[in-house]
């Protein structure tokens, strides 16, 4: 039975932007007709950018953690915080809510976004028990939830303008803010040159080798 080509087979590709169908030149990338964006069959390189991005991002979610990220000075005294402390201090302060949304927006949602990234990237290079929609809405719910993790730097942001009040208190940002804002950047980087039409073309390079074992085993039993 003759399976039905793709449309990168037969020279046509989608845009991203605005997925007008375009006609692939010889080599292989255009502008599209449409919005002006750039089209290509693939993202050159996807998963090797994608892996180092990914590893870069892992690797400084530690000093974003570990290092203080603001240091609040009032009457010439104050200590560095974490961002870990800052959300048990919000807690037991009886601040719930707020230690809510920092813990959410500052640990939980880059570890979410570093560990789907490596799921999906395992997804196309191993195989997992995952089909193609479910590493789709994977890959979605990561570019989603990237944008929320620059939360945290807003509320720093704002702190450090409202609370500055010269020699009464000062708010000062620390090194962690810093780690913390390139872990962010790092991670939409990561989304971004991750291309999800990987996940398709692996999906129906697999199913076309069961389909061929199966022929010959059927072939071998008659």
């Amino acid at each position: 039975m003759n399976r039905a080509q793709k449309a990168l087979q037969q020279g046509l590709t989608s845009c991203l932007c605005c997925h007008q169908l375009v006609a692939l030149p010889a080599a292989g990338r255009c502008r599209c007709p449409r919005c002006g964006a750039r089209v290509h069959g693939r993202i050159d390189g996807s998963l090797m950018l994608t892996w180092a991005l990914t590893i870069t991002g892992a690797l400084l979610l530690l000093p974003a953690n570990m290092l203080p990220v603001m240091t609040v000075i009032y009457l010439a005294s104050g200590e560095p915080s974490t961002i870990i402390s800052g959300v048990m201090q919000l807690y037991h302060a009886g601040l719930w809510g707020i230690a809510l949304i920092v813990f959410v927006a500052s640990i939980a949602v880059p570890v979410m976004k570093l560990v789907g990234l490596t799921l999906l990237l395992i997804q196309i290079q191993l195989p997992l028990p995952l089909n193609p929609r479910q590493a789709m809405v994977l890959y979605r719910v990561v570019s989603g939830i990237g944008r929320w993790s620059l939360l945290d730097l807003f509320m720093i942001s704002i702190l450090v303008a409202l609370v500055d009040m010269g020699a009464v208190a000062q708010v000062a940002a620390g090194p962690g803010s810093t780690a913390f804002a390139t872990v962010v950047v790092i991670t939409m980087l990561a989304a971004r040159s991750f291309d999800p039409r990987l996940i398709w073309d692996v999906y129906d390079r697999r199913r076309g080798m069961d389909s061929t074992n199966n022929n010959h085993g059927a072939a071998g039993n008659g």
